[in-house]
């Protein structure tokens, strides 16, 4: 069974830096893209940024120049390092990742269960 769990949430206080980890595990037959996204209470899930199997990587507006997110192929594993963090980042961060299982002949959409990032002013 294929699955994603994300590390490195936490308490932060406001321009403090976390790095969050995501690492898919279980029979992996390939991986495209992983991503971030987050959810603040009250509001929709929103992209934070993505990245390719190939290093694209894409942002949104309100993260650019202060998120930076990374994948290790070799590991199938998604950073993503947050600087600057404001109180308005704080969300609950979920791993996804496009993959395909050994056992399976598609791509599906994979969840990891979600990170708490509390940015305190």
């Amino acid at each position: 069974q294929v699955q994603l769990v994300e590390s490195g949430g936490g308490l932060v206080q406001v321009g403090g830096s976390l790095r969050l980890s995501c690492a898919a595990s279980g029979s992996i037959f390939s991986v495209k893209s992983m991503n971030w996204y987050r959810q603040a209470p009250g509001k929709q899930r929103e992209l934070v940024a993505g990245i390719t199997s190939g290093g694209t990587t894409n942002y949104a507006d309100s993260v650019k120049g202060r998120f930076t997110i990374s994948r290790d192929n070799a590991k199938n594993t998604v950073y993503l390092q947050m600087s600057v963090l404001k109180p308005e980042d704080t969300a609950v961060y979920y791993c996804n990742a496009i993959m395909r299982s050994s056992t399976d002949y598609v791509f599906r959409d994979y969840w990891g269960q979600g990170t708490q990032v509390t940015v305190s002013s």
